[in-house]
């Protein structure tokens, strides 16, 4: 017998020493995506027999585009929280562009596509500069991020004068991802459309490209990656730049999804986008999760969102939802990581 395979047979020896948790717990940690899928299956079991309008195809409709810009946020909030950091900007970024390239192109004052760039531009650059303060100044990321979380949101604020603009102001351009096409009773927007492009586009970078294994590397451990040639700190540049990119095509999304662009919106995405990432299964200490899952957390975020608020449960009960089900899947990952070889 070869040694290749007895150390095929080892394995299969070990593994079937492993009690019926210990698989399962190896089970997540290979798929962590796997959990939150069988929460949110639960959830729509749960709230369809609570209420059974929940699934009927305008309600299904209507919660697909709520989760669409906690969806597309959570993007970039995967890539910082990959490589161990984490973005409590994402809303203010989002704010900021949203009404940049709004205030610019409200009544026909420039055109909708110019004003839409320099709104993504500008969000990509708060991005690269929340990356050049993590990595050149070596700042820690929630600081550096706490600190831009009320810059961005005093600057769109003075920039707005705290006022708000309606969608018959704004130019066909930004309210386009607001429009969209209908199967029966089941609404698609323009915006679910372009999440679930970033999502796949985002997911091949993730797992394809030497980019996307660098972003796992550094997350895993940023020393180990740089000495093993990893450009460590280029990586972790670019993640942030790319998030804040993303964030810029969200305010894209919000306008068309809020038929308006104000400076008050989305009072909590920074905390919806966390949730969404980490009830995803993606570990809160870097190197393990996957794109997917971030999606599947939104979902579920949202779904408890709008389940509760069809049984007319108060808002501050829902808020208390969102908090357990982040305690429970930061509990979950912790157990997932002490997986047993």
């Amino acid at each position: 017998m070869s040694a290749t395979e007895v150390s095929s047979a080892s394995a299969e020896f070990a593994r079937r020493q492993h009690s019926p948790v210990q698989r399962l717990q190896h089970q997540l940690h290979g798929k962590p995506w796997l959990s939150p899928l069988f929460l949110l299956l639960v959830a729509f079991l749960a709230f369809y027999i609570a209420t059974p309008t929940f699934l009927t195809a305008s309600s299904m409709g209507i919660l697909f585009q709520q989760t669409a810009v906690v969806a597309a946020l959570a993007v970039g909030q995967t890539l910082v929280i990959l490589t161990a950091g984490i973005d409590l900007s994402v809303g203010a970024i989002m704010v900021l562009s949203m009404m940049v390239m709004a205030t610019l192109a409200r009544d026909d004052g420039m055109p909708g596509i110019v004003a839409l760039l320099i709104g993504v531009a500008l969000a990509t650059g708060a991005g690269l500069l929340n990356g050049l303060l993590v990595t050149r100044i070596n700042l820690p990321p929630f600081i550096v991020t706490l600190g831009t979380l009320s810059i961005f949101t005093a600057i769109a604020l003075l920039y707005s004068g705290g006022s708000s603009i309606q969608a018959d102001r704004l130019p066909d351009t930004l309210n386009f991802l607001g429009e969209g096409f209908g199967i029966g009773e089941f609404r698609i927007t323009w915006g679910i459309v372009v999440v679930i492009l970033l999502y796949a586009v985002i997911g091949f970078v993730l797992s394809q490209t030497a980019w996307g294994r660098y972003v796992y590397a550094v997350g895993d451990d940023a020393e180990s990656a740089r000495l093993s040639g990893v450009p460590s700190m280029r990586i972790l540049l670019g993640v942030y730049t790319v998030a804040g990119l993303i964030y810029g095509i969200a305010a894209w999304i919000l306008i068309g999804r809020a038929g308006a662009a104000t400076p008050n919106a989305a009072p909590d995405a920074n905390l919806a986008s966390i949730t969404a990432v980490v009830i995803g299964g993606t570990s809160l200490f870097g190197g393990r999760g996957r794109i997917i899952g971030t999606l599947i957390g939104a979902l579920i975020v949202q779904t408890f969102a709008f389940g509760l608020s069809q049984l007319g449960v108060d808002q501050q009960w829902r808020y208390l939802a969102t908090g357990v089900l982040v305690i429970v899947a930061v509990a979950i990952d912790q157990w997932i990581r002490k997986v047993k070889a």
